[in-house]
């Protein structure tokens, strides 16, 4: 078997260990980076996916807008990287010196999303239609910013316009740092298979670093993808809702050969300091994001359902507090590892 990357180098940019929090909407705001980092294990963490032609909106207006929101962080969650979407060369880069002189370590371009939103915008995955405004889009990109610029994307619009390998060149040609494959098509959305054998093949097309992304929901499967690929990092995202111990595992699996799963207390625990920070934060959507996680953090244990069904009718949060409390009290155990 391969042996896991120890390090991630993007450009000047170290990233121990070689593992990154994929950037998703809706979850990986910087509270959950935050928490993220209690947890431990995870070498790179992103913001939520952030539209440029917003963020250059507001600096123009000069008045706060929620896209600003987005670009909020804390020094503890460094290294970080901001990911932008948008299909106009120089609004990207604009956007992207905004987030380079808020400080943030790297820039990442999507080419991946495939919400309708995104694609009508001719943004996230849309691009994989149009390499030439992607290059346009890159060359400009990387003359504005002196910090690493890599990109995210999928392998293709669908099967018969697969790009993986032509996007990656292309990235290395315009001077990114790194790469990141989910090798899924916008077509599959997320259905199906992440077929890993093109992971394998950008990696053995390009001399930036390549980072593997998709159908990694355990510390095994993170080993299987660089034995099978050779990538040079693991990216993970929706299992990282769900089990945000999972780098932590990671760790623990190369360093000791084995990992401790966490019992119903400890998810208790865990779910209550994410509460904590949620209800000190003054989150806009503390409510929403009680029962999102509440969700998350019982999936897999018994009878979590009904509890979701209970939560999902709570109007305040207290009411979900208690609801979390009684039901952990009972002293559960996991109906699977």
């Amino acid at each position: 078997m391969a042996r896991f990357p120890e390090l991630l180098r993007i450009g000047a940019l170290q990233v121990r260990p070689a593992t990154v929090l994929a950037p998703m909407a809706g979850l990986t705001d910087s509270l959950f980076r935050r928490f993220l980092r209690r947890l431990g294990g995870c070498g790179l963490v992103m913001t939520e996916l952030i539209s440029s032609e917003g963020l250059v909106r507001s600096r123009r207006a000069r008045k706060p807008a929620r896209t600003l929101d987005y670009l909020g962080f804390m020094p503890e969650e460094h290294p970080l990287g901001a990911q932008l979407f948008g299909a106009d060369p120089q609004v990207m880069a604009d956007a992207a010196r905004m987030c380079q002189d808020l400080g943030f370590d790297l820039v990442d371009v999507n080419l991946g999303c495939p919400v309708p939103k995104v694609v009508r915008s001719q943004g996230g995955s849309a691009l994989l239609r149009d390499l030439p405004r992607v290059e346009h889009i890159l060359r400009r990109m990387r003359a504005a910013l002196s910090v690493p610029l890599t990109l995210k994307y999928r392998s293709g619009w669908n099967e018969r316009e697969r790009v993986a390998v032509e996007v990656a060149r292309l990235a290395e040609d315009c001077g990114l740092e790194a790469v990141a494959l989910h090798p899924r098509t916008r077509e599959q959305g997320f259905a199906g298979r992440a077929d890993w054998s093109r992971i394998a093949e950008v990696k053995a097309a390009v001399r930036v670093p390549v980072i593997g992304n998709g159908d990694v929901t355990t510390p095994e499967d993170a080993l299987r993808m660089v034995d099978e690929t050779g990538c040079d990092a693991v990216m993970i995202g929706r299992a990282a809702a769900t089990h945000p111990w999972v780098f932590r595992q990671l760790e623990e699996l190369l360093a000791t050969g084995s990992y401790q799963r966490p019992t119903p207390a400890d998810r208790h625990r865990l779910l209550r300091e994410y509460f904590d920070l949620l209800l000190a934060s003054g989150h806009r959507e503390t409510l929403g994001r009680m029962k999102q996680f509440a969700g998350y953090f019982t999936t897999g244990l018994r009878h979590g359902a009904h509890l979701r069904a209970r939560i999902f009718r709570a109007q305040d949060p207290r009411r979900i507090l208690e609801l979390v409390d009684d039901f952990f009290e009972r002293d559960l155990e996991p109906a699977s590892s």
